[in-house]
This record gives C-alpha cells, sequence and structure tokens, in this order.
C-alpha cells in the first residue's frame, strides 16, 4: 500500500515533466510558425494544446484524490499542493504559445512580424523554450540553485521585451498599427511564458525548502536533495 501512494506521488512529478517538455516544444514550433508563415506547424500546435489540458486535468483529479484518500502531510502535502500549482502554471504556458500559433495562423500567408524584428523575436522564442527546458530538468533534480538561477536568467527575455517595445514607439515606425498590435501581443505571450517558467522553479524551491524562493539569500544554497516529485527519490516525511 505504501509503495502505491509513493508511485502515485512519483506519477505527479512524471506528468509535470512531460508537461514542461511539451509546452517547450510547443512555444519553439510556434515561434518557427510565426516567423516563416508556416500555417502546417501553427494548425499542430493548436491542436498539440488538448493534450497539455489532459494532463493537467488527470494531474488534478489524482492530486484531490491523493488528498481526499491519504490526507498526506509535511513534504508529501508540499508534492501535492505544489505539483496542482506547477500545473496551472504549465498550462497557462501551453495556452501562450497556442496564442503564438493562432497569430500566426490569424496573419497567414504573411508573417505576423516584420521582418527587421525576426532576429528578437526568434531569440525570445528560443529562450522561452530553453527556459522552459530548464524548469523541467529542475522538476527532476530538484535543485533549489538551478532553480534559482532561472530568475537571473529570465532577465535577457525582459530585455528583449522592452526592445521591442522601444521600436514600436520608434517615429521611423513603418508597418501600421495592426502589426504594431501583433507584435506588442506576441512580446506579451513570450514574456509571460517566460515568467511561467520562473514560477515552475520557485515552486520547487518551495517544494524542496519550506520556503518561498522570495524569502531566501543567495547564499548557502543547497543543492539537488532527495525527493518524491520529478521522479525516484527516498522516503518522504507524509503520513499514509
Amino acid at each position: 500500500m505504501r509503495d502505491a501512494y509513493h508511485e502515485e506521488l512519483d506519477s505527479i512529478g512524471d506528468g509535470l515533466v512531460e508537461m514542461a517538455r511539451l509546452v517547450g516544444s510547443a512555444i519553439g514550433r510556434a515561434t518557427t510558425a510565426l516567423l516563416d508563415a508556416d500555417l502546417k506547424i501553427a494548425e499542430s500546435v493548436i491542436a498539440a494544446d488538448e493534450r497539455v489540458d489532459a494532463i493537467q486535468r488527470d494531474l488534478e483529479n489524482r492530486s484531490i484524490d491523493l488528498l481526499a484518500r491519504q490526507q498526506p502531510v509535511a513534504t508529501d502535502l508540499r508534492i501535492v499542493v505544489t505539483g496542482l500549482r506547477m500545473s496551472a502554471d504549465l498550462e497557462r504556458s501551453g495556452d501562450l504559445a497556442r496564442h503564438v500559433a493562432k497569430l500566426a495562423r490569424l496573419r497567414f500567408p504573411q508573417s505576423a512580424v516584420p521582418a527587421d524584428l525576426h532576429s528578437t523575436v526568434l531569440e525570445m522564442g528560443q529562450l522561452a523554450q530553453r527556459l522552459m527546458s530548464k524548469a523541467a530538468e529542475v522538476i527532476i533534480s530538484k535543485d533549489v540553485e538551478a532553480a534559482l538561477q532561472l530568475e537571473a536568467d529570465d532577465d535577457r527575455m525582459d530585455e528583449l521585451h522592452r526592445t521591442l517595445f522601444q521600436r514600436l514607439l520608434d517615429d521611423r515606425w513603418k508597418h501600421g498599427i495592426e502589426t504594431a498590435v501583433d507584435v506588442t501581443l506576441c512580446g506579451r505571450y513570450y514574456e509571460r511564458f517566460a515568467d511561467h517558467a520562473v514560477s515552475v522553479a520557485k515552486r520547487v524551491v518551495y517544494l524542496v525548502t519550506g520556503e518561498h524562493a522570495d524569502e531566501r539569500g543567495t547564499a548557502s544554497l543547497p543543492g539537488p536533495i532527495a525527493g518524491t516529485i520529478g521522479g525516484s527519490g527516498g522516503e518522504t516525511d507524509g503520513d499514509a
């Protein structure tokens, strides 16, 4: 019975990792669709979001079932509750990737992004995908230092977001209002996607330490520790 309980806890982490990998891939493919005006890829991203939603619903149902049947405490309770919140972040990330793909579909056969902004948006898409990949790794490793590093990595996304706005406000902007709206929206989608990746990492910090990331200093940070979420680990201090 105890082994089955821990397998259920492990499966929550496995589901979160799968979600993170799916939405990371989605934002990368959505970026390709956006910049290359590739309708086929855009449609595939939009359709694939149903898989992310299904995993999120399954995780939610299993988490609620665990809470009802096992009444977990201490670390086990943090695993379940934090997992629920992380799945919400990841589901929203999938929605944002879908929004980028829908923007590509809306403007097809043209690209929604002017050629002179392609390099900036491409970097935003690549960075978003990289941040989510790191978030998936953090879920697996439970490495607090790596989790906290994601917020510093996100600074580059903020810089790119500001760069887009500077171009939009430049007197030399010549692409019209509709394109300005498109660029504003896609910039916001990438910025929010990155924020969700950082949020996932911060929730891992809480899972491991019992403290919120914003309450911790950067000195004497622990490395990876054993736990349940994200895969195999030792015994937790919950109560089955």
